[in-house]
């Protein structure tokens, strides 16, 4: 009863839209923590809050936004080029801006472990360095994205 009415409220709206977007990017980041347990064999519930890693929940989510949109307005709508446009920013920075401002933390970390005799707490720390993602990590995500605006849509006009 419940899931039915719950069904009704967000069907083909902007509750829709939202719903699916903020989902998608929550699933992308527990695929992301069952990947990085996996790997590693560790438990680690920071990755919950972190940037980086497989798959790009940025992108899985900007990519299932955009989907929906074309879905419910039509994939030639104004709506659905803003929300693509968007999609294509986020996606680009993930790939490009962020993932350069992490190997650039990278290498400053370096620099400073050997010129503070590896005691990075006197200035203050060790910088991100896992910022960005791989163009691949941002090509799964959208893919990813893409899948679940479909999957959840069917789900809910179904």
């Amino acid at each position: 009863m419940f899931l039915e009415t719950f069904k009704q409220v967000i069907a083909n709206n902007g509750y829709e839209v939202l719903a699916c977007g903020l989902l998608a990017a929550l699933t992308g980041q527990i695929i992301k923590f069952i990947l990085f347990t996996a790997k590693t064999k560790k438990i680690n519930f920071k990755i919950f809050t972190t940037t980086g890693g497989m798959p790009s929940t940025h992108s899985a989510g900007v990519m299932a936004l955009s989907t929906i949109i074309g879905i419910l307005s039509g994939f030639d709508s104004i709506e659905f080029a803003i929300a693509f446009g968007y999609a294509l920013v986020i996606m680009y920075d993930a790939a490009g801006l962020r993932r350069a401002a992490g190997k650039t933390a990278a290498s400053l970390n370096k620099m400073m472990e050997e010129f503070y005799n590896h005691d990075l707490r006197a200035v203050g720390g060790k910088l991100k360095e896992l910022l960005g993602h791989t163009p691949f990590e941002v090509f799964v995500g959208a893919i990813y994205g893409i899948t679940f605006a479909y999957i959840f849509h069917s789900y809910i006009a179904g």
